[in-house]
């Protein structure tokens, strides 16, 4: 998709114009797939404010023949030393790339020493995070890939419970692979994360790793997980209880329910991070569980699983539409079991575009 990639590396020269900068030297391989498409593990890009015509793709002689399918309208330039050898390249018309940005949170003390010499009489200038300011906002494109992705979580979670896989006895590493290996079969390119599945007391564990513990008769069942399909990641947490539920599973549910719906109606454009967070975090207090809610309501994701914006209590900035955002309110309680249930969505303004669509009532499987 040339056209899309092109689109993205103007909005990207108004950013530099907009910064008085000539040029940036991106070297961040996501924010290169971003703006190129390119998907290999060796590159470099020198974009310049006046366009496509003295922008500068390089790459290795590994990826000569799938650089030129991926970017196949751009110059193209093989070096192992990618960054060095653009930079020698902007050197050499100074006029040209006078004023040249790098991606300073991605590069280290000593690259940056080395580039410094190799820019020689270009006025290298640090630039963090303008790719990234662009990624907030979702295009159709990664919008239809996060759909996707969200799509072949759904299915593989539905496969796996009608398949009985979520049964007393299996093993919590057992029952992760399971649903990894569906997730697979629904066109997943791998999974986003490291599956969680935590039964009983591992279910007040937020991040639990997947062991040998088996499910058993009266446990919580928490899934975190999620697919990626061409780069992009989906997120989605369900709970499940094996079994009968006990009043007290009932009771934390429900809070952690209607916490999640609070935080879904208030994800609209315009809206403050810290505000979203504080109106599912509201519903939890007031059923007195707020020391069992020990982390952020939520994070963007995309091309990666977490990335900007932040919604939590110490989050700053507004959401605006196009956004995709995880809404994902929790409650543990130590010893005895917990409840998480995560979305991901994209922030409309006719309200959240839900694209993880599995039921959140509370199963009893």
């Amino acid at each position: 998709m040339p056209e899309i990639h092109a689109h993205r590396r103007g909005a990207l020269a108004t950013l530099l114009h907009e910064n008085g900068v000539d040029a940036l030297l991106v070297t961040d391989l996501l924010n290169i797939r971003y703006l190129t498409g390119f998907t290999g593990s060796n590159a470099a890009l020198l974009l310049h404010s006046g366009g496509d015509a003295k922008t500068v793709f390089c790459t290795d002689g590994r990826y000569t023949t799938q650089s030129e399918s991926e970017v196949p309208d751009l110059e193209r330039v093989l070096d192992r030393a990618s960054a060095r050898a653009l930079a020698s390249r902007a050197a050499g018309e100074p006029a040209t790339y006078g004023r040249t940005g790098f991606e300073s949170q991605h590069v280290s003390v000593e690259d940056h020493e080395t580039l410094k010499v190799r820019f020689d009489k270009v006025h290298l200038i640090r630039t963090p995070g303008l790719v990234e300011q662009l990624r907030l906002v979702k295009d159709d494109v990664e919008v239809a890939a996060l759909r996707a992705a969200c799509a072949a979580a759904d299915r593989a979670l539905a496969d796996l419970l009608e398949a009985g896989g979520v049964r007393p006895g299996r093993a919590e590493l057992e029952v992760a692979r399971d649903l990894e290996n569906r997730m697979l079969e629904h066109g997943s390119g791998g999974p986003a994360f490291a599956t969680i599945v935590a039964a009983g007391p591992n279910s007040a564990i937020p991040h639990h790793q997947p062991t040998g513990a088996e499910l058993r008769t009266g446990d919580f069942v928490k899934f975190d997980f999620g697919a990626t399909v061409d780069g992009y990641h989906s997120d989605m947490t369900r709970t499940f209880v094996l079994g009968a539920p006990a009043d007290w599973q009932w009771e934390i549910y429900d809070v952690v329910y209607r916490a999640q719906e609070a935080g879904i109606e208030a994800v609209l454009p315009g809206a403050e991070v810290s505000e979203v967070d504080a109106e599912a975090r509201s519903v939890i207090d007031d059923a007195g569980y707020a020391e069992q809610f020990t982390h952020g309501l939520g994070h963007g994701v995309g091309l990666e699983v977490h990335e900007a914006p932040s919604l939590a209590a110490t989050g700053v900035g507004t959401l605006s539409a196009g956004m995709a955002v995880t809404v994902e309110p929790g409650v543990y309680l130590a010893g005895r079991g917990g409840v998480r249930i995560e979305d991901t969505l994209v922030v409309r303004d006719s309200g959240p575009e839900l694209l993880t669509l599995s039921t959140k009532d509370l199963v009893a499987v």
